[in-house]
């Protein structure tokens, strides 16, 4: 197979929308992305991630018009009791919370498989929430997400970032609800984990610049390349966020943060 080249595909009123969407989801998966690696708990993102798809999936085997607001509702609805299921097994069992995690998500990504299971566009429906259509977002869209996403950066700098047991959880989730309609389940957990990871060893605001800056190049580099390109685009900003990471580590000021010897600083304090 040989890969061809269409400049057409750099249209601005595409890739605008599209570039705006990857800044939302950045603006609070970079910070929740570092308190889930200084947690330990790595794969919470992609379970209730994989919740609130369950929950897009259920309001339309029930019916619920899947433009509507109803979605909106059920998959915020299931990801928050997800959450809290989660914060209650984190007080009652710590030690077992990753895999029950686990457990968790398996669960949910199998419900959905049986939900959709005599829906003939079932296939085409679970390929989109898992890798998302963040080419074919509008900005009526993405209004109601970006109002979201900054009320939860308000509650979390309000809160110093110090979140601890419900309120880390149910934060966690309402951004993920907002976030995996937009780019999707795969791209979700990379948003968070990948640009926390490459900065790992830094510390201070400069960490949390410098993985602002990971997500950035990252999601433009895959937008331009997926539409030049003519492929998948969240599957495509996965690697390139995955690229823009390891390429952060020739940088002197992050290679240097990042000695044998050293362990990840926790951001987040909870």
């Amino acid at each position: 197979m040989s890969l061809q080249i269409h400049w057409e595909g750099l249209d601005a009123s595409i890739l605008g929308p599209a570039c705006v969407a990857g800044l939302i989801v950045l603006a609070t998966h970079v910070p929740l992305g570092k308190q889930v690696l200084a947690r330990g708990i790595i794969f919470i993102d992609l379970a209730i991630a994989q919740i609130a798809a369950l929950g897009v999936i259920a309001a339309g085997f029930f019916g619920v018009d899947e433009h509507g607001f109803g979605v909106q509702v059920a998959a915020a609805i299931a990801a928050l009791l997800g959450a809290a299921l989660l914060a209650w097994t984190d007080r009652r069992w710590p030690d077992y919370q990753e895999p029950l995690i686990g457990t968790l998500f398996v669960l949910a990504a199998t419900g959905a498989l049986l939900l959709l299971s005599n829906n003939p566009q079932g296939g085409e429906h679970l390929k989109d929430l898992l890798v998302g259509q963040i080419l074919w977002v509008s900005y009526a869209q993405l209004l109601p997400a970006a109002i979201l996403s900054a009320l939860l950066l308000g509650f979390m700098w309000w809160r110093r970032g110090r979140l601890a047991g419900l309120a880390f959880y149910a934060l966690f989730a309402l951004a993920i609800t907002t976030s995996v309609q937009l780019v999707g389940v795969y791209l979700v957990f990379a948003s968070l984990i990948v640009p926390a990871l490459a900065t790992a060893g830094m510390r201070g605001k400069h960490r949390l610049l410098a993985a602002y800056l990971v997500g950035i190049a990252g999601y433009a580099s895959g937008l331009v390349l997926s539409a030049v390109l003519d492929l998948p685009s969240g599957a495509l900003i996965v690697w390139t966020l995955a690229a823009c990471a390891l390429a952060a580590q020739l940088v002197p000021s992050v290679r240097r943060s990042h000695p044998a010897q050293s362990a990840p600083e926790a951001v987040f304090e909870g």
